[in-house]
């Protein structure tokens, strides 16, 4: 267990931090790397590209016109505060650090689609001419943070009163 006061201020750095790496990297892809916009072979399984995406997670939903990217905000943001006040409210180390990334990922993902009206997509891996969608550094906090939450779920034990 760990103080509440604590907790927070952990998980709130944690979620600042992911937007902030996020959003440098993001700055930078826009400004320096993509200009123009190419591939960029790294290695023989991994490019660095441009790419929009106004859907969510792995380009779904991607054609919901005009309206799309409010309605994923306002849900992102809905998303943002239950997992805050799961935040408030958690025990463990684990759990406050994996809510923090899932936090930092979904805002610096909002702040995409309010600034560019979709979520900045730069990360490609590929094997054998199947590429993976691309994706960000907000998108792995989440998958990282989700995973974590998962892991933490399957090998400790509920404490019993």
């Amino acid at each position: 267990m760990i103080p509440g006061v604590r907790s927070r201020a952990i998980g709130a750095a944690v979620a600042v931090i992911a937007v902030a790496l996020d959003q440098l990297s993001k700055t930078w892809i826009l400004e320096s790397v993509m200009n123009p916009p190419r591939i960029i072979e790294i290695t023989p399984f991994f490019n660095i590209v441009l790419a929009w995406n106004r859907g969510v997670s792995f380009g779904m939903f991607n054609d919901h016109g005009e309206s799309g990217p409010l309605i994923l905000t306002a849900l992102a943001v809905a998303i943002v505060i239950a997992l805050s006040v799961w935040l408030w409210r958690a025990t463990t180390m684990f759990s406050v650090v994996a809510l923090g990334l899932v936090i930092g990922g979904a805002v610096g993902n909002v702040v995409d689609r309010m600034i560019h009206g979709a979520v900045v997509d730069f990360l490609d891996f590929h094997v054998l001419g199947y590429h993976w969608p691309a994706f960000n550094v907000a998108d792995s906090a989440i998958c990282v943070g989700a995973a974590i939450l998962i892991l933490e779920s399957l090998f400790t034990r509920a404490e019993t009163s």
